[in-house]
């Protein structure tokens, strides 16, 4: 739904975050087939069409036989598949349909078929080998019909899939993942080797995509456009196939200059600012809005770690909500170093973490990526500054492994 109300001013990072989670509300289930189910959430359970397995079964390759625990042979050699008078043995292979009449199965190992075409236990034959029920899978042994198998909620991994395969499922529903579509904004940009003097090199289009996916949305394409009006206009309406994303992504524009077109655009569509500007550094110039079909646009700052930093605060939650997930805390950690105040502002500050210990990347300025490519997340640094050896709040970064460190 629509902001009953434009933002005219910046929030700080902690409610800018809320508010983004606040605002959207999950996207509908989605029937997928099981190959496209895997990684995604399930959101109706996975139940039982039929007993699992539906039909008693052999657990070896060896023969069915109808005979008593006392039996010893021989069995007469009847035909595969047909059903056992006493006295009687056919082969059967593991997975095979165990035959009615049969009251066991006996191991390939442990019998022999004479030339006369009888079966007898042979002499490595170990006691019990023809026990009632011995070596046959009953029916429903793993699952009975209708029993749940897996519930809700499950994020499908390939065993999860395996098992609905064999209970007789085609299609499963998921959670729909929002699709997010990118707008890469700048004449100045170039896409490969080494700019010249008033160029930058793209940082955003060979990277968004990726962290669209690790923070549980489904890339929905790029478009890379200048800096006129009439361009953003189109961008902002751009349909992909016929499919127009739940999110777009722009970057740079959002500013206050002429040259930024950002806030002209949404008003033209009929949309509000959601947030427009955020109290924090790097990423201040943040902004999020929405459209009167529902449609999302997160504006990025035109620095590549302001805008990182104002896509963690704004695009994770939007995207977390919208995939119906629970909103991921922060973690509370020591702070390895002195971090100076910052009044009215929190700042965020890549850090590694080592022994549970918080410590502040170097190199993080707005516009570098080295400090942040070192980093397993970052600091949510209170406006009052926090000294070593007090607690800050720590969020891991989607594609680190030491980021699993962090803990809430």
């Amino acid at each position: 739904m629509l902001a009953q109300a434009t933002c005219t001013e910046a929030l700080t990072w902690a409610d800018a975050r809320q508010l983004a989670y606040r605002c959207a509300t999950p996207l509908p289930s989605l029937s997928v087939s099981l190959r496209d189910a895997i990684g995604r959430t399930l959101t109706g359970p996975v139940t039982a069409h039929q007993d699992l397995p539906h039909y008693a079964s052999s657990a070896m390759d060896g023969w069915a036989v109808n005979g008593t625990g006392n039996s010893t042979g021989p069995w007469i050699l009847a035909a595969s598949g047909m059903p056992l008078a006493a006295g009687q043995a056919s082969v059967i292979a593991t997975g095979g349909l165990v035959p009615r009449g049969a009251t066991a199965v006996l191991r390939k190992e442990s019998g022999f078929v004479s030339g006369d075409g009888y079966l007898s236990l042979g002499p490595d034959s170990r006691p019990g080998e023809l026990s009632p029920g011995r070596h046959i899978r009953p029916a429903g042994e793993e699952a009975s019909a209708g029993e749940l198998l897996v519930p809700a909620g499950t994020v499908l991994n390939p065993a999860h899939i395996a098992l609905a395969a064999v209970a007789g499922h085609d299609h499963l529903l998921v959670q729909r993942k929002p699709r997010v579509g990118v707008v890469l904004t700048g004449s100045e940009v170039v896409t490969s080797g080494e700019p010249a003097a008033g160029k930058v090199r793209d940082a955003f289009g060979p990277q968004l995509d990726a962290v669209i996916s690790q923070l549980g949305g489904e890339p929905a394409g790029q478009l890379r456009i200048g800096d006129s009006y009439t361009e953003w206009l189109s961008a902002l309406t751009h349909v992909d196939h016929g499919q127009r994303p739940d999110v777009t992504i722009t970057t740079g524009g959002t500013g206050k200059s002429g040259t930024d077109h950002f806030r002209d655009a949404v008003a033209a569509l009929g949309g509000r600012l959601l947030v427009d500007g955020i109290a924090m550094r790097p990423g201040h110039p943040a902004v999020l809005a929405e459209l009167p079909d529902g449609h999302f646009i997160i504006g990025l700052p035109g620095n590549p770690l302001a805008a990182m930093m104002a896509l963690m605060t704004l695009g994770e939650p939007l995207l977390t909500a919208l995939g119906n997930r629970p909103l991921r805390k922060a973690g509370m950690m020591t702070c390895g170093a002195d971090i100076d105040p910052d009044p009215g502002r929190t700042r965020l500050v890549p850090c590694v973490v080592i022994h549970h210990l918080a410590l502040p990347a170097t190199r993080t300025g707005p516009g570098m990526m080295r400090g942040l490519a070192g980093a397993d997340g970052y600091m949510a640094v209170p406006p009052e500054g926090v000294a070593a050896g007090a607690s800050v709040a720590v969020l891991p970064l989607p594609w680190t492994a030491g980021g699993a460190a962090i803990s809430a």
